[in-house]
């Protein structure tokens, strides 16, 4: 039988339907990968003995007969942005390195009530602030796939790295991201996973460690199509804690999973094929479009003419967003303090021991753009230009029923590259991602292919608001037709 941690979530279902596996033995088996995998730093607090004890209430439900939970028994992750009542959570950083929240974020109750196991807290850039999760104050995390010399040296990408770092090497059968310019689909392209963003309101943020509010989002992160709608249909819903969740029906994504995208018509915009575009994600995005051709899709070219603008109003908004949402941290409630002479010299030394650079840097461009003089002319336009992206996309849809594009720029960059980065060199990696978040919609990354050097590369399928069903049929399909099986090389131990 497939190794217990190779299952998809779908296949280890029905294996726990016919009693030929139990939830212990899964999650047992995933402990044990996850003791062998420490070096991958993917988990910042592991939860070995409640998982344990949630399996094997998970297995007596079952022997007593009670109707299982829609994800009974699975073993998953959580980002640590997610509160989680009784249990670490740290955003990535020292000023909240020991905080312990008393109560649940909804994601992560939802999924609770679905029946999953919580096997730990996953590593993050720092406030999920990063594009590589090397901003994180517990460490970076490394890719679990290997360069052309076989060293753990490439990036997970981020903010959720920890996340698409434990389901690509087995850590976890899926994980909770979140994604706020790019953060659940550039890393699931970088570690050859499956993630989605879903639009923004069809999950509650309430419980999230707050980033940017307007832009944030809760998803899931898997190793199939399939696995992510299990997922997403149990996390998404109205949420009376938050205001900008929608209370639009959640439909049951598994039944968009036709096999069948005949006559749909799928939309390659021009804008995303800028002079110098990587080759090999070229290469992997013309296979993408003759596979949809192949299944009997109408592929058409369309332009979202502002696209050009979304990085620079993308950093804007989010970083005055963060600007004001950090202020919280003050050293007065719930974080770490370092004292002071006075109450300002306190916030001082609080703020300054407990952020990490990049932090401080998005703080700082958050502050000098919403400061008087500076406010009309870089957020207020920026708001303005961010109307536009949004009018681009919801113009597109009129036309087409999807979109195809790239995920990231490139495949997986070794730590050394990401050094040598400026940090807007490292912004741009978000150049693919950002538009949707800044528009709203859903788009969800694949793995289509593998570079010359053997790394994952992927492509996202973006759809029009709330209209996650057409971009899991169309992604459904793209799996199939792609057939991306490959796995990083097993951890040995």
């Amino acid at each position: 039988m497939t190794e217990l941690t190779d299952l998809y979530i779908s296949e280890a279902l029905d294996l726990l339907e016919k009693k030929e596996i139990s939830s212990e033995e899964l999650t047992k088996a995933h402990l044990k990968e996850m003791e062998k995998a420490r070096f991958l730093n993917a988990y910042i607090t592991e939860t070995p003995e409640l998982a344990l004890e949630q399996a094997r209430l998970s297995d007596q439900r079952r022997s007593a007969g009670i109707q299982p939970k829609p994800l009974e028994g699975i073993p998953i992750a959580n980002k640590d942005l997610y509160c989680t009542k009784g249990i670490r959570t740290t955003a990535a950083s020292k000023i909240l390195s020991n905080f312990i929240p008393p109560y649940e974020s909804t994601v992560t109750q939802k999924l609770k009530d679905a029946g999953t196991i919580m096997l730990g807290k996953v590593n993050t850039d720092q406030f999920a602030m990063g594009g590589s999760t090397m901003t994180s104050y517990f460490g970076v995390t490394k890719n679990p796939w290997t360069d052309e010399n076989g060293e753990y040296n490439l990036v997970p990408g981020g903010s959720s790295g920890g996340s698409a770092a434990a389901v690509s090497a087995g850590l976890c059968m899926g994980a909770t991201g979140s994604d706020t310019g790019g953060s659940i689909r550039q890393p699931a392209s970088f570690c050859g996973i499956t993630g989605i963003k879903p639009t923004y309101g069809r999950c509650s943020r309430y419980g999230i460690v707050a980033f940017a509010s307007s832009l944030d989002q809760a998803g899931p992160m898997a190793r199939s199509v399939k696995d992510c709608a299990l997922l997403l249909r149990e996390i998404a819903g109205f949420d009376v804690h938050d205001s900008t969740v929608s209370d639009l029906p959640v439909p049951d994504y598994t039944k968009a999973l036709t096999g069948d995208i005949r006559g749909k018509k799928i939309g390659i915009p021009k804008e995303y094929r800028p002079d110098g575009l990587n080759a090999e994600v070229a290469r992997i995005w013309d296979k993408g479009i003759q596979f949809l051709k192949e299944a009997g899709a109408e592929v058409v070219d369309v332009s979202l003419p502002h696209t050009k603008y979304a990085l620079p109003v993308y950093y804007i908004i989010a970083c005055a967003e963060a600007s004001s949402n950090l202020s919280r941290y003050d050293g007065v409630r719930y974080t770490t303090r370092v004292d002071g002479k006075t109450l300002d010299e306190m916030y001082e030394n609080t703020r300054t021991d407990g952020f990490g650079a990049e932090v401080v840097r998005r703080i700082l461009l958050g502050t000098f753009v919403l400061s008087a003089g500076f406010y009309d002319a870089y957020y207020i336009r920026a708001q303005r230009v961010r109307r536009l992206i949004y009018e681009d996309f919801q113009n597109v849809f009129k036309t087409v029923d999807a979109l195809l594009v790239p995920a990231a720029p490139t495949p997986a960059l070794s730590y050394e590259a990401m050094k040598n980065m400026s940090p807007v060199d490292t912004y741009l990696g978000d150049v693919f991602t950002t538009p949707s978040s800044l528009a709203g919609v859903p788009a969800l990354s694949l793995p289509i292919g593998l570079s010359n050097n053997g790394l994952p590369i992927g492509l996202q399928v973006i759809g029009n608001h709330f209209d996650e069903n057409t971009v899991f049929q169309i992604a459904d399909v793209l799996e199939k037709q792609a057939g991306f099986e490959k796995r990083p090389h097993r951890v040995k131990g």
